[in-house]
């Protein structure tokens, strides 16, 4: 199955931003590091790599206005408590919102957040993006139904993710969070290109 080039950035940049924490909090862990101060480590790791990928590119994306504002609510509440399933759960608190991002933009006639997705992966192509977008009605009924369905696959997998933070040890959490997070996306992803697969005679084919 093959992505468009939009996705396939995203699918980098994930794996980055999926990867850096999750290894960093291993290595400190297996170096005898305690659950908060490992988890701390990798949000902070985290957070500079957004840093850096925002001065970079010289803009900030919706989607890492939404990653600071996480990050940050996480550190903030375990350092509050000193309760480190709070940075586990902060993945569940990005989850959650961005899928009811992608169900009220959807639903209110605003830009939805797939074609904000787009433009923030595809950057040269945006203004371009946006004009198909406005032109054409069947392309507007793809996005639509797209956003639908991310919003509601990753509110699913939020609630998931809580309840598991709290059933399960947080050194199995920390790999079966991030596990959790890729199979969602995998399934998502899949879906995608099955619906443009599905539609390719149709003008909605450009939806990305």
């Amino acid at each position: 199955m093959r992505l468009d080039p939009g996705m396939t950035a995203m699918v980098r940049s994930m794996a980055a931003d999926l990867g850096l924490p999750v290894l960093t909090y291993y290595g400190l862990h297996a170096l005898g590091a305690g659950d908060t101060a490992a988890l701390l480590a990798g949000t902070v790791a985290a957070g500079v790599r957004l840093i850096w990928v925002a001065v970079r590119s010289r803009s900030l994306s919706h989607f890492s206005i939404v990653m600071g504002a996480v990050f940050g609510v996480g550190l903030l509440f375990t350092l509050l408590t000193g309760d480190p399933r709070f940075l586990l759960i902060k993945h569940s608190a990005m989850s959650a919102v961005i899928g009811t991002l992608f169900v009220v933009t959807a639903w209110r006639g605003a830009k939805p957040l797939t074609l904000s997705a787009q433009q923030s992966f595809m950057p040269a192509k945006a203004t371009e993006l946006a004009t198909e977008y406005a032109t054409n009605p069947e392309l507007r009924h793809g996005h639509r139904v797209a956003s639908m369905v991310w919003g509601a696959g990753l509110l699913t997998e939020a609630v998931l993710r809580v309840a598991l933070v709290y059933l399960l040890p947080i050194h199995v959490m920390v790999g079966l969070s991030t596990l959790l997070t890729v199979l969602t996306f995998t399934l998502l992803i899949a879906w995608n290109a099955r619906y443009i697969a599905l539609h390719k005679q149709s003008p909605a084919a450009a939806l990305a």
